[in-house]
């Protein structure tokens, strides 16, 4: 996602940064092509000619001092007006109220709703330690009810029953009574929607609020729906009390527009994003982040953040105790190391964090094909014995082909994950020096960019 728009945005800075200084002509034609780039990322037309005469504006009184040059400088304008675009700061939820705390879920059929209320349950349990309830007042949609039950399951959150013969303001008055007597201190309450909006569903929400007086309502939407996503958004806005947006699918082929739209739309905060589809896939929405991103410097503050919560740090100290040592590197680490980015998802995931000209290496990798990839690396590794996984060199042509016939693949993909493997420890070995001495870090570098024959391990 946005990939796209940050490709052309780059182009125009590549072209400011050869500019003595910033004038009203180059500029000028810098902000046609942001205008472009906007509009084929499906910001909507209004936002985009406000967006353009802001960051005119700013660019022609910008002072372009000490060491910055002028496409510098036009960065900076352009980053800080991305960021004013979309709320500037992350908007936290609103959870300071005597339990149980209300969130009622809005949005169409199809956006991903029923799943979200599963991911966000999961996050204020990890990230809040709140103890979460979750009800279904979807008693249109088949299997709705069975679905949220499925997904309260998988979270470790409660879950309130309901079913279709039930009215959903008789469900949500039982299951906020429910959740008062047994202390629970947040109730998350999915609703229905429909493949467009109409007036019954309006009504419903509508009289689901007044009964509720929730603290937070949440509208979900689809981010790959585009300009529809902010059309939609904006209807439901007229019709309830919105306090905060949440943007599905975002890890998808969306073009990018809502993510920037929708809060000059609606003048609602984006206060979460769907960044994949497992009930980890749940992030808060961090516009400074999101802008950086945009414009290729990458969102290394999320990557840390995903890092301290998926990666085991014992298993990582004793990792780089490894590292700095230069010694003991073997196919036991290697498969923990394709682990551990399977964990923070993948090698594609981790990609799509960093700046831009690091994360070229990824641009031509099939979607999903690191996951694949990582699967057989595992399963090759699984049917080798302790020896063999710890003492690589033991790996000849007929333990090979065991290796082969027990992981279900060709001998030529053993082949080719020991010359991966081998090139990693060489990698290794160029970190452990650089912790000793001068130059390992070029050393490194250089090893990094012809590893793997341009390929990724994972």
């Amino acid at each position: 996602m946005l990939e796209n728009l940050t490709q052309r945005l780059g182009r125009v800075m590549k072209t400011m940064r050869g500019e003595a200084r910033m004038t009203e002509a180059n500029i000028g034609d810098a902000l046609r092509e942001v205008r472009m780039a906007l509009l084929e990322a499906d910001v909507s037309l209004p936002v985009v000619k406000d967006f353009v005469a802001q960051v005119k504006e700013k660019a022609l009184g910008e002072d372009v001092v000490g060491s910055l040059t002028p496409g510098q400088a036009f960065v900076g304008v352009v980053h800080e007006q991305l960021k004013q675009l979309m709320g500037e700061a992350q908007v936290p939820l609103a959870l300071n109220q005597q339990p149980p705390a209300i969130i009622l879920m809005a949005g169409l059929q199809g956006a991903g709703k029923t799943t979200t209320v599963g991911k966000l349950a999961r996050w204020l349990k990890q990230h809040q330690k709140k103890k979460v309830m979750v009800v279904s007042c979807d008693v249109y949609r088949p299997a709705a009810i069975d679905q949220l039950k499925h997904v309260a399951e998988q979270v470790g959150a409660s879950f309130f029953p309901s079913s279709p013969d039930q009215k959903p303001l008789d469900i949500a008055a039982a299951a906020v009574d429910w959740a008062r007597k047994h202390h629970e201190e947040v109730l998350i309450v999915d609703t229905a929607g429909r493949l467009a909006i109409d007036q019954a569903m309006m009504d419903e929400i509508k009289a689901l609020h007044a009964q509720l007086d929730p603290i937070e309502t949440l509208f979900v939407v689809d981010a790959m729906l585009g300009q529809d996503a902010v059309n939609t958004a904006k209807a439901f806005n007229e019709t309830l009390p919105l306090t905060g947006v949440v943007l599905t699918k975002l890890d998808g082929d969306a073009r990018g527009g809502a993510a920037l739209s929708v809060r000059a739309v609606t003048g609602k905060p984006i206060k979460f994003v769907g960044v994949a589809e497992k009930l980890d896939g749940l992030e808060p929405f961090y516009p400074d982040r999101m802008a950086s991103r945009i414009l290729g410097m990458g969102d290394i503050l999320s990557l840390v953040e995903a890092a301290s919560q998926q990666v085991d740090m014992d298993q990582a100290a004793a990792m780089a105790q490894k590292i700095k040592s230069g010694k003991g590197f073997d196919l036991n680490d290697f498969r923990a190391q394709v682990a551990q980015m399977r964990q923070m998802g993948g090698m594609s995931a981790l990609m799509d964090k960093l700046p831009a000209k690091f994360a070229e290496a990824a641009a031509n990798m099939p979607a999903g094909s690191d996951e694949k990839m990582a699967k057989r690396i595992q399963g090759i590794i699984d049917s080798m014995t302790p020896d063999e996984r710890s003492k690589p060199e033991l790996i000849k042509a007929s333990r090979k082909r065991r290796i082969a016939t027990g992981a279900g693949v060709q001998v030529q993909e053993v082949n080719r994950l020991l010359n991966q493997f081998e090139q990693t420890q060489k990698m290794m070995k160029q970190f452990g020096s650089m912790f000793k001495g001068k130059g390992g870090m070029m050393k490194m570098m250089r090893g990094a960019k012809s590893m793997f024959g341009g390929k990724l391990p994972f």
